[in-house]
């Protein structure tokens, strides 16, 4: 895909989906990844393909633009960016989300609609795990996956001053 050129110091964030099931929310991410200069990882398998027309629809006519890096595995993704900082979004997290202070390359990563991330991958980065605060009388599991992006994503731009954005 063509994107931004990242190399000329913009500062950015990684949104990374691993194992995204539903077409129409990997579109609304890559969207929202489009509008703010964030890249975003696709981590196999998915469940769905990304030349669908439901993926195409949903990200309208900037699917072409989004800055976007597919992984064959989850073990590939780690082994690509080992050295980055990871925030792992779920709802078995340790600290919300608004308590992490978001730095420019932070990688914020979800997991499966269906499921999450996995389990003992949550448990081998916990200090990294953060999650959205809901109603403890709820009988919902999670919130959407492209709204909970949203969610997280503006707050890592709200607290370095949306870079870049205007």
């Amino acid at each position: 895909m063509v994107g931004i050129d990242f190399s000329k110091g913009v500062f950015m964030y990684h949104v990374v989906l691993v194992e995204p099931e539903i077409p129409q929310n990997t579109g609304n991410i890559a969207r929202t990844c489009e509008a703010t200069n964030t890249r975003l990882h696709l981590v196999r398998p998915l469940g769905f393909n990304i030349d669908d027309k439901s993926v195409r629809r949903a990200g309208l006519d900037y699917w072409q633009y989004v800055d976007l890096e597919v992984h064959d595995s989850l073990e590939a993704f780690i082994r690509d960016y080992e050295d980055h900082r990871w925030f792992l979004a779920t709802t078995h997290g340790g600290k919300k989300y608004t308590d992490v202070e978001y730095k420019d390359g932070d990688m914020i990563l979800f997991g499966r609609e269906t499921k999450g991330l996995p389990k003992d991958f949550i448990q081998e980065h916990r200090e990294g795990a953060v999650r959205i605060p809901m109603s403890e009388q709820t009988r919902l599991r999670s919130l959407n996956l492209s709204n909970s992006v949203n969610i997280i994503l503006f707050e890592a731009l709200r607290q370095n001053g949306f870079p870049g954005l205007q």
